[in-house]
């Protein structure tokens, strides 16, 4: 059987075509701005953003790390905050985790972390596999949108 080039050509660019596809229909998932502020108890909390340039929603699930073994995700609203299940990370948006709402806390500290140190956890999440992410310790009053 001969085939053509201009035929391998096609099926090739059918074959590239659907894995774009494919990968267009999935999260895509991208953390920055990722710090901790240098704690004053046995509690810290966390802040991120998760952006996702992929055309499916994800889900915050958990996040585990080594420096405590309760981690546990927090939205606050009118002034208030209690833990959650999961956070929503919409296809083409993004979740904000930042000062005056929603956060990642940490309770029960093994060790205070000092400014300067980083602190590593993984986020999990529904569909996406775990990512790993370095937490900058910074001054207690930290805060990026006031820089």
């Amino acid at each position: 059987m001969l085939v053509s080039a201009a035929s391998v050509a096609s099926l090739a660019s059918l074959a590239g075509c659907s894995s774009a596809d494919a990968s267009e229909d999935e999260p895509q998932l991208k953390v920055t701005g990722a710090f901790m502020p240098q704690p004053v108890s046995d509690m810290a909390s966390g802040f991120l953003t998760v952006a996702n340039s992929g055309g499916a929603a994800d889900r915050l699930t958990s996040v585990t790390g080594d420096i405590s073994d309760d981690i546990t995700i927090h939205e606050t609203k009118d002034q208030k905050m209690r833990q959650v299940k999961s956070f929503d990370i919409p296809a083409g948006g993004e979740l904000n985790l930042a000062r005056g709402g929603n956060h990642l806390m940490f309770m029960g500290l093994k060790k205070k972390p000092e400014q300067g140190q980083r602190i590593s956890v993984e986020l999990h999440f529904e569909k996406t596999g775990p990512i790993k992410v370095d937490l900058p310790v910074k001054e207690t009053t930290y805060n990026p949108t006031r820089h």
